[in-house]
């Protein structure tokens, strides 16, 4: 069977994951989606070339008949990468950007085009988020609060509400649905790196639109860089008139990676989300802990929202070390197996520590703990994984 002939739509994200985006591959000769790479495209003439121009410039999709014109405001590879996500994230569409930032870049520019910069921010976020917004250097204005203060921060030019579920880095769980019953017509972005479309799916729980940063899980092997945003049609049509202007684009080998890496997505976060499981279990209690941070364990899901909002606990776990900062430096450093680095979502895992990287330009108020180290947990065994763990330990 090939995929042309395939008519109705998979019930199983595993089987959407293998085949979204793959329409006409094989009617090209091809198995696997061809990179093209071409920068510019022949116009059929004057007239239907500017008409499609105009159409792609202000975020209109490719229609039968128009030249893609140039790269910058379509290219094919990066619309099946965006075809496949969407179907993953139950979207009506997708707009993929060059880094999570890119994309995040582009909803608040959008969000200050139409006169609405305010945003209500629920912390904690991923260092960068927190940095643009708490900057104001898009021209955003911001109320940071949680979920109980949600509905009193909005106000007549909130353009959106913004969160993060698992939060980064201590892997909190945010009631979507609460807060989207707060927010009321104000539209609510999740940021869903940590949990991928294969845990959560934020739209099911009322948000309006679904960040990534393609570059973690949807990747999934530290070799490319990407950003989406997937949501309503008339949000995709703003986000593509902004990525057309400001030249956030996705480049077309980034796209193949990406699209090839979503087909393994659902066999990946599993596995690693059962490692980490057993990792973040046979660290309760240690000695050199004041607390594993894990959303699997018991008492850190007060809300239970495991089972309802998402599916599973993710294949993160943050240590909070007995001797702060100190014995944080001491532990990154004394792991061997696990690489110390910064991102996370790869086949391989990594370690590093949030205040002193990713989260150091965030306000020393809401900053994670100096003791505080996070882990994304890759594709080893947890038997190697744990004795690392433990060995760092032991040299703390």
């Amino acid at each position: 069977m090939t995929h042309e002939h395939i008519e109705t739509t998979p019930e199983h994200i595993e089987t959407l994951a293998v085949h979204g985006g793959m329409r006409g591959v094989s009617a090209s000769g091809s198995h696997v989606p061809v990179i093209d790479l071409s920068t510019t495209n022949p116009l059929a003439g004057v007239e239907s070339g500017g008409d499609s121009y105009e159409n792609l410039a202000t975020g209109g999709d490719l229609g039968e008949g128009d030249s893609a014109v140039y790269q910058r405001l379509w290219q094919p590879g990066v619309a099946r990468f965006e075809e496949s996500l969407s179907a993953l994230e139950g979207t009506e569409g997708t707009v993929a950007f060059a880094t999570g930032m890119a994309a995040l870049s582009a909803v608040l520019i959008s969000a200050v085009a139409a006169k609405t910069p305010h945003i209500v921010a629920l912390r904690p976020l991923y260092g960068g988020t927190d940095h643009v917004l708490a900057t104001g250097l898009l021209g955003t204005e911001v109320t940071w609060t949680d979920v109980a203060g949600v509905a009193a921060a909005i106000r007549p030019d909130t353009g959106l509400v913004i969160l993060e579920s698992p939060a980064n880095p201590t892997l909190e769980l945010t009631d979507i649905h609460a807060v989207a019953d707060a927010a009321g017509s104000v539209p609510v972005l999740v940021d869903n790196t940590f949990a991928t479309p294969v845990l959560q799916r934020p739209l099911e729980s009322g948000a309006t639109l679904v960040l990534h940063s393609a570059t973690k899980y949807l990747g999934g092997h530290g070799d490319v860089m990407g950003g989406t945003v997937s949501g309503p049609t008339d949000w995709i049509v703003r986000l593509r008139q902004v990525r057309a202007l400001t030249g956030g684009l996705l480049h077309p080998f980034a796209a193949y990676l990406l699209h090839r890496g979503l087909r393994t997505l659902p066999v990946r976060v599993r596995a690693q989300q059962e490692t980490a499981g057993a990792v973040a279990r046979r660290l309760v209690g240690h000695p050199a802990l004041t607390r594993v941070l894990y959303p699997g364990l018991p008492g850190q899901d007060p809300a239970g929202l495991i089972g309802t909002q998402t599916s599973g606990a993710g294949s993160l776990i943050a240590l909070d070390l007995v001797g702060g900062y100190d014995a944080a430096v001491r532990f990154t450093e004394a792991c061997e197996l696990i690489t110390h680095a910064v991102s996370l979502g790869g086949i391989d895992s990594l370690v590093q520590h949030p205040a002193s990287l990713t989260h150091r330009p965030v306000v020393a108020s809401a900053r994670p703990s100096a003791g505080v180290v996070r882990i994304s947990i890759g594709l080893e065994h947890a038997d190697d994984l744990t004795a690392d763990i433990l060995r760092a330990l032991d040299a703390v």
